[in-house]
């Protein structure tokens, strides 16, 4: 199985293919591997692999034979498969075999030279339709695109802690922050949890930074993301697209916002904010801000390759509106069913742990009332029967001592010696009557 002559998606933890593989042996085990699009389902098989220069043996894969689930034809799309470069911690074939055997990919080709510090991949992705643009798409494995050596230098973020920096994370059109919460439980005040992904063509945000993006304008847009104290300005050409044959009713071409509302279906668990596709990823090397294109390039480029060189910027059809004009995309009733479920499903731990004390606090207070009221029962039965009638249980402060075999002693003290000396203190006896 050679990556070279066999086209596969990046993205991912895992390695599935198509097709038939030569020399593939059956390991016994079967699983499916869930997709945002759909599944791919197979048996887990182990064959040779080799991809950029490097080979290794016995690579554990999926081999698929059913992707009717999947929203496109594949093939038809221009691949075969994919292959996950993402950890072990989130490959379902890891975890489904024992031991190292279901190592992924690119961690078998680093453990070919454990003593590098050069474990690391890289990847650019290329724009088509933009004149202004000579990046072409590349993928590396321990080594650097030339001329982007920079990006060692860049602030270094934590894989599992991808947030966007506080406050200032995404500012928008108007070149204001936009403000919106996170979903994610654990997240920090005012930062969103945000993970990139090579597979998603069409990056997914929530619904309202959606709506401040493209809810007040009519053409080129300005966006801007930050992580790390660096900014990642978006290319215009790739805030909105042209390449999905939309038309207008006269037949023009249609814009699409290609920063879609996320749904549900991708965060149901409140695991992260945002999917940052290709749309996003295209601006940057890695991590690395696409600084070397200045504003006016990136202009001149949107404005020749989507308007046909006529620069109608600041045409007032085109002018920013205020926010009070914001437009909103429109949102099924399913759509905020699922959006309820989503708030409702990422708060989860909170919401049992107050049930929970709501039932505990509820059967105390049963359990109360039900003392309570037998109290009461008995108290009144006593009031029925008399004062004479014995009872054995009566623990009140003047209850009958009946037990002749008791040891209690009462001891009493006076407040004075005697009567006498009372009388004669006070020239009167202490229990006499007033006159």
């Amino acid at each position: 199985m050679s990556a070279p002559t066999r086209r596969s998606r990046i993205a991912s933890s895992d390695l599935w293919v198509t097709g038939s593989v030569p020399n593939a042996q059956d390991t016994g085990s079967s699983l499916t591997l869930s997709y945002a699009v759909g599944n791919a389902a197979g048996d887990v098989y182990t064959a040779p692999f080799s991809m950029a220069g490097y080979s290794v043996d016995n690579q554990a894969f999926l081999l698929v034979t059913n992707t009717s689930t999947f929203s496109t034809n594949i093939h038809s799309e221009g691949y075969d498969g994919l292959i996950g470069l993402g950890p072990n911690s989130g490959s379902s074939i890891y975890k489904k075999l024992s031991g190292d055997t279901g190592n992924n990919a690119i961690n078998r080709i680093f453990e070919q030279n454990p003593s590098s510090t050069d474990d690391y991949i890289t990847l650019m992705l290329s724009r088509l339709h933009d004149a202004g643009s000579n990046v072409t798409g590349q993928f590396t494995i321990s080594e650097l695109v030339p001329g982007y050596e920079n990006v060692t230098s860049m602030p270094q973020l934590a894989v599992e802690m991808v947030y966007k920096d506080k406050n200032v994370g995404v500012i928008g059109p108007d070149g204001q922050p936009i403000s919106v919460s996170s979903i994610v439980p654990k997240a920090p005040s005012g930062q969103l949890v945000a993970v990139l992904d090579s597979g998603f063509t069409l990056p997914q945000v929530p619904r309202s930074m959606s709506d401040a993006i493209y809810g007040r304008c009519g053409q080129l847009i300005n966006l801007t993301f930050t992580f790390g104290g660096i900014s990642y300005p978006v290319h215009p050409l790739d805030v909105s697209s042209s390449d999905f044959g939309v038309t207008f009713s006269n037949g023009s071409p249609a814009c699409l916002g290609t920063f879609q509302p996320i749904s549900s279906a991708f965060s149901l668990l409140g695991e992260y904010d945002m999917i940052l596709g290709m749309a996003f990823l295209r601006n940057a090397y890695t991590l690395i801000n696409y600084g070397n294109l200045t504003k006016w390039t990136a202009i001149n480029d949107f404005v020749q390759t989507r308007t046909n060189g006529q620069n109608l910027i600041n045409s007032p059809q085109y002018s920013l509106l205020p926010s009070s004009q914001e437009q909103h995309s429109p949102e099924t009733a399913e759509e905020k069913k699922q959006q309820y479920e989503e708030e409702i499903l990422s708060r989860w731990p909170y919401i049992l742990v107050g049930c929970l004390t709501f039932v505990f606090m509820l059967i105390g207070c049963c359990v109360w009332r039900c003392c309570k009221r037998r109290r009461m029962r008995k108290m009144a039965a006593r009031q029925k029967l008399g004062d004479n009638t014995p009872d054995t249980n009566r623990s009140g402060p003047y209850s009958q001592l009946h037990d002749s075999q008791s040891t209690a002693t009462l001891v009493m003290q006076p407040m004075r010696a005697s009567t006498l000396e009372f009388k004669e203190e006070y020239g009167k006896d202490a229990f006499s009557r007033s006159p």
